[in-house]
């Protein structure tokens, strides 16, 4: 005898008088009686397979209704169990799961004939036969009214995106054969396939079900050669672009494809079986959902146009498919820009005017094209346009670079980029130089009707700042050190000078005294910039006769003059103690041989860790990197962990490559999510280094 015992169908509602019922669990069902006497009225039957699933108690509906509750889903009905005790709603719970996992799977006529077909696959005649015989294999204008594939009774795939407004995924699945049917009349397929694909990626169980949909609706079709049938195959398309099915749905479409070919040769539909066949075999499950533009291409079984900017104003066009990597396009761009021989690494950067990030090199361009696209339309700022961007990565000999080389103008750029960021520690005499001499190199001799760029993309923008803040006697080459630079792109207006000025609403007269002191602040701070302007201006006038490679190369003399130079900086609040109850703001330097603190502004660093001494390196929590050098560790609370250990990586195994162990180097393109650890390196000159998620190299 199976479980029993006294349970509420509903507890909701005050005017409906709470009932109980006696309810059996037997190994085929789920009763209830109107009372526990032999010879009682059945009042319902729950049948249980495997499709069938419980919900278990939860704090929520006690906490509404007083009860603990328990749902038992299957095919018709669904039971709503209430008790009182808590131990009794999960004994109740356990007890029925127990007898779903008893029952053997169920397979749908689809998988059967799905079966039957990859044994007979080699006998044409019998395939043809259970074609005809079976029309749930077959195209249909008729609506579905249940999956091709089982499903779970419950709602418990599509909890994660209720949000969303998705029902269960066997109504979904459903709603999805009515969308396929769409396509053939719709003006515009593409929201459709994008729709599809949407859901498909939300809920993972709904792709194989698609995929045999299309199977289906692509088999003994009326009028196969129709731009109306051909969608059904360009949504098949854009699937194999994007997901990938299970290994027996695999078999099936790949059979299908073959089918066709042999049924259809030299048509579009043989095309399209061709094309999707190849797909097949690069297709990793993908991050978005194929933007606009790559589904207008796929449909068309084209190549997308991809634009990769470098430094200065140069950028390339490269035609890209659905897989094509990070990896692959930074290869290609080595050859198109001559930079193979490089003994420098180089990388993709996402960027836009305010922010960039280095792109894992196993990352699939077409999705970050699509992330672009959908930032875009929440952003249709300019300032906020993004891109992609190849860029010098690990500067490992700088020296190498020949000043004739489009690698020296690499160096310059990204050079300059750290200037106007206050990321280069110079007095203020030679931020004007160097303002000076990237005027020469862009526009050559100083001439009345020459364009001048604003100042702020010449000089840092904290320095002004650092002038009105800056006592009279104070010396200028004081002067980086007295305002911390402002981390990411240079502002003219830095909210840590005016922030709060306008809007802190007290009286009339004070507000009024408040709003002249700021006008009183930006007439200064105009003052100040036309004084380092006309300064920056006279320099440049002293410059003429210097060709762009002589200013370029000045520019980079002065600059390699701090002895960080090359490394990469990181703003962080490193903890002085190893409790965490002290920090301060500092840049943590990142280069080819060691890592480095700094104070910022300040061109000497406090301290400095060869790779040599480094144990281990790795996040220890969210937003905490944590260095082991020797016997002291050092923690930094930043949110560049990403960047850092990516950077820390790629150096790692460029040391490796160039002493010559890099046939056992470990490689680091798995994409740009942390892993939660530690690279834990052996006390010696070459660091073993483990797999973490990095950047090509």
């Amino acid at each position: 005898m199976g479980q029993t015992g006294w349970l509420f169908r509903e507890v909701r509602g005050s005017w409906i008088k709470q009932r109980c019922y006696w309810f059996v669990l037997s190994q085929d069902s789920l009763d209830y009686y109107s009372s526990s006497e032999r010879g009682a009225r059945r009042l319902g039957t729950l049948v249980l397979t495997n499709l069938c699933s419980v919900i278990w108690p939860d704090k929520q509906t006690f906490k509404e209704t007083g009860y603990w509750s328990i749902t038992v889903y299957g095919r018709k009905h669904c039971y709503r169990l209430y008790t009182k005790h808590f131990n009794e709603a999960v004994h109740w719970a356990c007890a029925v799961q127990k007898v779903i996992d008893t029952k053997a799977p169920v397979e749908t006529p689809t998988q059967l004939l799905i079966r039957d077909i990859e044994e007979n696959k080699f006998n044409p005649e019998v395939v043809d036969n259970m074609y005809q015989h079976n029309p749930i294999l077959k195209h249909t204008q008729s609506p579905l009214y249940a999956p091709l594939l089982p499903f779970p009774y419950s709602s418990l795939e599509h909890t994660y995106h209720s949000g969303k407004g998705y029902a269960t995924v066997r109504e979904e699945a459903v709603k999805l054969f009515n969308c396929l049917q769409q396509l053939e009349c719709a003006r515009d397929p593409v929201p459709l396939i994008q729709g599809v694909l949407q859901t498909c990626l939300d809920l993972r169980p709904l792709r194989d079900e698609v995929y045999c949909q299309l199977v289906k609706q692509t088999s003994c079709t009326p009028q196969p050669h129709t731009a109306a049938h051909l969608r059904y195959w360009q949504l098949l398309t854009c699937m194999s672009c994007t997901f990938q099915p299970g290994p027996a749905v695999l078999k099936y479409l790949r059979f299908h494809l073959k089918r066709i070919q042999s049924q259809f040769p030299e048509s579009e539909m043989d095309n399209y079986a061709s094309f999707i066949g190849e797909a097949l075999e690069k297709t990793r499950c993908r991050e978005c959902v194929p933007s606009w533009e790559e589904i207008q291409v796929l449909m068309g079984r084209q190549e997308m146009l991809c634009t990769v900017h470098y430094p200065g104003p140069g950028s390339c066009q490269l035609h890209i498919s659905s897989h094509t990597t990070a990896n692959e396009v930074v290869r290609r761009m080595l050859e198109k820009l001559g930079l193979k021989e490089s003994r420098n690494t180089f990388s993709l950067f996402e960027q836009n005017a305010h922010w960039e990030r280095a792109v894992g090199g196993s990352t699939i361009i077409a999705d970050i094209l699509t992330r672009f696209e959908n930032l875009s339309a929440k952003e249709p700022d300019s300032d906020s346009q993004w891109r992609l961007c190849f860029k010098l990565y690990c500067l490992l000999d700088a020296d190498a670079i020949s000043v004739d080389s489009i690698e020296y103008l690499f160096l310059f750029e990204q050079c300059h980029e750290m200037v106007v960021r206050g990321q280069l520690p110079a007095c203020e005499e030679d931020l004007q130089t160097l303002a000076a001499l990237r005027l020469q190199s862009v526009i050559g001799d100083f001439s009345t009707h020459s364009p001048c760029p604003p100042l702020d993309e010449l000089f840092p923008g904290h320095m002004v700042e650092a002038r009105l803040l800056m006592p009279p006697c104070a010396p200028p080459a004081l002067l980086p050190a007295t305002q911390p630079p402002v981390q990411g792109c240079p502002q003219r207006f830095p909210g840590g000078l005016l922030g709060g000025t306008l809007w802190n609403h007290t009286a009339t007269a004070a507000h009024k005294q408040k709003v002249e002191q700021d006008l009183r602040l930006r007439s200064r701070l105009k003052e100040e910039a036309a004084a380092i302007m006309s300064t920056i201006v006279e320099c440049w006038k002293g410059l003429a006769g210097y060709s762009r490679r002589d200013s370029m190369t000045a520019y980079l003399t002065i600059a390699r003059q701090w002895s960080g130079f090359g490394c990469t900086l990181y703003e962080v609040d490193f903890y002085i103690s190893s409790t965490g109850s002290f920090s301060q703001k500092l840049w943590l330097g990142v280069a080819a041989t060691c890592v480095s603190l700094y104070r910022q502004g300040e061109a000497e660093a406090l301290e400095s860790f060869p790779y040599g001494q480094i144990c281990s390196y790795g996040v220890s929590d969210s937003n905490t990197f944590k260095i082991t050098a020797g016997d002291r560790d050092l923690l930094f609370e930043t949110t560049k962990l990403t960047e850092i250990m990516q950077l820390m990586n790629a150096y790692f195994s460029a040391i490796r490559r160039q002493r010559g162990r890099g046939d056992d180097v470990v490689s680091i393109t798995e994409g740009t999510a942390i892993e939660v650890g530690f690279h834990h390196l052996p006390p010696t000159p070459t660091p073993t280094l483990l797999q973490l998620p990095s950047h090509p190299v």
